[in-house]
């Protein structure tokens, strides 16, 4: 009995997943590439990292008001701005929203003035689909020792991914956030969803959706509906990541995101000639490209291989991580299967050491020449 059952729900789920891809409204239509070109020509190239503060576990952590930390934000963006950074990619969550939702809207507001004070033009990121499927607001724990981004947390998460009923928060969510920094100038862009159809195999594959990308897809074309509704002057991306990029091979979610993309976002964790092959898949596209994640040192990605080609092809540039801290992605992937003991060599991701000073003295050179003018100091 309990196998019958067990395959009824599968089917009904299936089933209910199904019906809900079909039922599912236009997105509505990207940018012409004109515009969005037009948008990337008016700003200086994107050069910079993924942003998380050094003291912050997670997103929750970063943007709950018990935790936000202004001082140490300020600290740490002045070091990117020295080392000729002029933009962050930044993690926002729906819980952090739903339980302050004015709060938290003053909070990106005070981030925004902080980033600014720096030269800095900041790419929220809305949802993510990677790491703990079951995020909850208050205070966080602390990080699993020798293991790399040990408590980030996805938003929404699986219980609402998996809820359409339930999904009206996010919506509010969604138009509160992009209604409030619409015409920001402050703001480079929306990166909608990170990674939704990753299935998180090496880190909870027992908490995980059997339907996640199909969910996903669901809730990927309710949010950019909701964010064309709202028509922030910024363009809306969502980056493709893993699988064929090519269109008549694609899956359903990375085909959508090409295809509803007003400027095209990926990434690439390989050597240059993996970057390359990727590029040239994206190129026919006609569309300005964001490279929102890279730089993985084991694996070939590095400022030295990487940057100078992302520079000379006007890709904008998001290395991932900044300052080594609590998430610590100074470890690889890997070391959610075994944890690491003692410091890693090479670090996997992250630039600076908790101090200020540079993991790779020559990285720091290697930055400063390319991304400040005359080389910088």
């Amino acid at each position: 009995m309990k196998a019958a059952g067990t395959m009824c729900a599968f089917w009904l789920g299936l089933a209910a997943v199904g019906a809900a891809l079909q039922a599912e409204p236009d997105a509505g239509p990207p940018w012409p590439s004109e515009r969005a070109q037009a948008w990337c020509d008016a700003h200086p190239l994107p050069a910079g990292c993924n942003y998380l503060p050094a003291d912050a576990v997670n997103q929750l952590e970063m943007w709950q008001a018990d935790t936000f930390d202004p001082v140490r934000i300020d600290r740490e963006l002045g070091w990117a701005e020295g080392l000729g950074f002029n933009t962050v990619r930044v993690f926002l969550h729906n819980l952090a929203w739903s339980e302050d939702p004015s709060g938290f809207l003053d909070r990106m507001d005070r981030f925004l003035a902080l980033a600014q004070r720096h030269h800095i033009s900041v790419l929220f990121v809305i949802f993510d689909a990677v790491w703990n499927p079951l995020p909850h607001p208050g205070p966080q724990p602390a990080p699993t020792p020798g293991v790399h981004n040990s408590q980030w947390v996805q938003s929404p998460g699986v219980i609402l991914l998996t809820n359409a009923a339930a999904q009206s928060g996010l919506e509010a969510y969604v138009k509160s956030v992009l209604g409030r920094f619409r015409d920001d100038g402050r703001v480079l862009g929306w990166d909608l969803f990170n990674e939704p159809d990753n299935d998180n195999a090496r880190s909870y594959p027992r908490q995980e959706t059997p339907y996640k990308s199909e969910y996903s897809l669901i809730l990927l074309r309710e949010t950019f509906r909701w964010a064309r509704a709202i028509g922030p002057s910024q363009p809306l991306t969502a980056g493709v990541w893993h699988g064929d990029w090519d269109l008549r091979a694609a899956s359903a979610v990375t085909r959508f995101e090409l295809e509803h993309s007003d400027v095209i976002s990926y990434h690439c964790y390989g050597p240059l000639p993996d970057m390359a092959r990727r590029v040239a898949q994206l190129r026919p596209l006609g569309r300005p490209l964001w490279c929102t994640e890279y730089m993985a040192r084991p694996l070939g990605s590095t400022f030295a291989t990487i940057l100078p080609y992302l520079r000379e092809q006007r890709i904008g540039a998001w290395c991932w991580g900044f300052v080594a801290g609590k998430s610590q992605t100074r470890y690889a992937w890997d070391t959610w299967a075994t944890p690491a003991r003692g410091e890693p060599a090479p670090w996997f991701h992250d630039v600076l050491r908790p101090d200020g000073s540079p993991y790779d003295p020559r990285e720091a050179a290697l930055l400063r020449r390319l991304l400040l003018p005359a080389g910088g100091p």
